[in-house]
C-alpha cells in the first residue's frame, strides 16, 4: 500500500466529497472509487470518506466490486448508522450487545422495526386465563404459566418455539407473580407469599420465607435479592440468607422494584391507593429513602413496571397511562421525558433497548407500541388479541429481530426479519 502525504490525502477527501455531492452521488461515487484505485487508499482515508455517506449509498457502494463488499460490509463503517437506529444493539454507553450478528444486517432490521413491518406469530395457546410472565437468555424463552415456570428453546432459523420445554421449575403453591433470571439462578416470586431460589446448574432450590400475601414483584443483581408485595412491604434478601436482612413499611402495595446498575440503590413503585409518593428511592444499605420522584400523580396512579438502563436514567409505566424517563442527576421532582398512551390504557410493561428504542405492552387488546424517544408519538402499534378477548399485554421482552408478548391465554411473536426492507 503506498503512503501518501498528508496535502494529497486530503486531496482525495475533496474530490471524493465533491463527488459525493453530485445528483445520482450513489452511482458517480461508486465509480469514481473504482477508477481510482480505492485498494491503494489507507484505510483511515476510507473510513473518513464512508463517514459521510447514508445507508443506501453504502448498499450501492459494496456492489462495485469483491473488495469493496467485503470493506463495506464491516462492522465499523455501519457503526455511526447503527447508533441511530432503533433496536441495532448499540446501546447509550457505545456498548455492542449482539457482536455476533453484522452491523448491517442489524440496521437492515432496523428498518423493519421503525416502519413496522413485521409477521406476526402466536407460538402458544393455553385455555385458562392466566398471568404470565417473560425472560429471554440468547435462544432460550422462560414463560411462567400458573405455578411452574418453563424454559423454551427458539429455532435459530424460524425463531418458533420448541413445543416441550428444556427444563421446568416448580415448587409454587400458587401462580407465579415474577421472576427473574440471574447467569446462575432462576428466582421467582409467587402468589403463595414465598420466593424460590432456583440453580440453573444444579437441581436445587430456596425457599425465602416472609411476605404474608402474594409477591408481586421482585428484582435480582449479583446475589441481592429485593422484592415487593401485597402486604405493604419492600423486603432484602440475599441468595443464601432464609429470612430478610431488612423489611421496609411501604404503607400501601408494592407493584414493582428495580435495582441500580450500581446495586447501591433500589427503586420501588407502589399502588398510589394511600396518599404516598408511588415512586422511591433507596439506600441499600440503610434502607432509607433518598429521594421520591414526581410530585403530581393521582390517587390510583400506580407504578407497574420500572426498567434501569443507566445507573442514572430509569423508566417507568403504570396506571396512568404514561411511560416517563426520569434522569437521577436532575431533579427528582419532573420525569425528563413522557409519553402518553394515545387509547388512555393502563402500560402493564415496558423494554428499552438501552438507546432510542422503547416497547411497551397495553391493558386492552393485547396492544404492544414501539416508541422512539426523539418522538412524542407512538411510532408503531401492534395488536396481538383478537376482538373478543381483551387481555392486557402482561409482558414482553425482544432480541435484535423479534419481539415475544405475553397475553391471558397465549404467547405471540413479532418477526422483523422478514418483510421487505430499505437495505439491500
Amino acid at each position: 500500500m503506498c503512503v501518501m502525504t498528508s496535502r494529497r490525502r486530503y486531496s482525495y477527501i475533496f474530490l471524493f466529497t465533491r463527488t459525493f455531492c453530485c445528483v445520482d452521488h450513489g452511482r458517480c461515487f461508486a465509480r469514481c472509487l473504482a477508477a481510482m484505485l480505492f485498494t491503494q487508499l489507507p484505510e483511515d482515508v476510507l473510513y473518513h470518506i464512508l463517514c459521510h455517506l447514508d445507508r443506501t449509498s453504502l448498499c450501492r457502494l459494496s456492489q462495485v466490486c469483491k473488495s469493496m463488499n467485503r470493506f463495506v460490509n464491516r462492522d465499523a463503517v455501519w457503526r455511526r448508522i447503527a447508533k441511530g437506529c432503533l433496536n441495532s444493539g448499540i446501546i447509550w454507553n457505545g456498548t455492542d450487545i449482539y457482536p455476533n450478528i453484522p452491523l448491517k444486517e442489524r440496521v437492515k432490521t432496523a428498518q423493519n422495526w421503525y416502519h413496522g413491518f413485521c409477521k406476526k406469530w402466536t407460538l402458544l395457546k393455553w385455555k385458562t386465563k392466566l398471568l404470565p410472565w417473560l425472560q429471554l437468555d440468547g435462544d432460550v424463552l422462560y414463560l411462567s404459566q400458573a405455578a411452574k415456570i418453563g424454559a423454551y428453546s427458539l429455532n435459530h432459523d424460524s425463531r418458533r418455539l420448541q413445543r416441550i420445554p428444556l427444563e421446568n421449575y416448580s415448587g409454587h403453591k400458587g401462580d407465579v407473580c415474577r421472576f427473574v433470571l440471574t447467569d446462575s439462578h432462576l428466582i421467582s416470586a409467587g402468589s403463595d407469599g414465598r420466593i424460590l431460589v432456583h440453580s440453573r446448574r444444579r437441581n436445587l432450590s430456596l425457599g425465602l420465607m416472609g411476605h404474608s400475601q402474594e409477591v408481586n414483584c421482585l428484582d435480582s443483581k449479583n446475589g441481592l435479592i429485593i422484592s415487593g408485595s401485597r402486604d405493604r412491604t419492600a423486603r432484602m434478601w440475599t441468595l443464601t440468607s432464609s429470612s430478610p436482612l431488612g423489611t421496609i413499611p411501604m404503607f400501601d402495595r408494592v407493584w414493582s422494584v428495580a435495582i441500580s446498575p450500581t446495586q447501591s440503590s433500589f427503586v420501588t413503585g407502589t399502588a398510589c391507593c394511600e396518599n404516598f409518593y408511588p415512586l422511591r428511592i433507596w439506600d441499600v444499605e440503610r434502607l432509607a429513602c433518598v429521594c421520591r420522584l414526581g410530585s403530581e400523580f393521582r390517587r390510583g396512579a400506580g407504578v407497574l413496571d420500572i426498567v434501569f438502563e443507566s445507573p442514572f436514567q430509569l423508566f417507568t409505566c403504570g396506571y396512568d397511562t404514561f411511560v416517563r424517563q426520569w434522569d437521577l442527576r436532575l431533579s427528582p421532582q419532573k420525569c425528563v421525558m413522557e409519553w402518553e398512551e394515545p387509547h388512555d390504557s393502563a402500560l402493564y410493561c415496558i423494554q428499552t433497548d438501552g438507546n432510542h428504542m422503547i416497547a411497551s405492552g397495553s391493558s386492552y387488546y393485547g396492544v404492544v407500541r414501539i416508541w422512539d424517544k426523539r418522538q412524542t408519538k407512538c411510532l408503531q402499534f401492534f395488536q396481538l388479541s383478537s376482538d373478543s378477548l381483551s387481555s392486557p399485554i402482561y409482558c414482553l421482552r425482544f432480541s435484535s429481530s423479534h419481539l415475544y408478548a405475553a397475553v391471558a391465554t397465549a404467547l405471540h411473536s413479532l418477526d422483523f426479519r422478514q418483510q421487505p426492507a430499505h437495505i439491500r
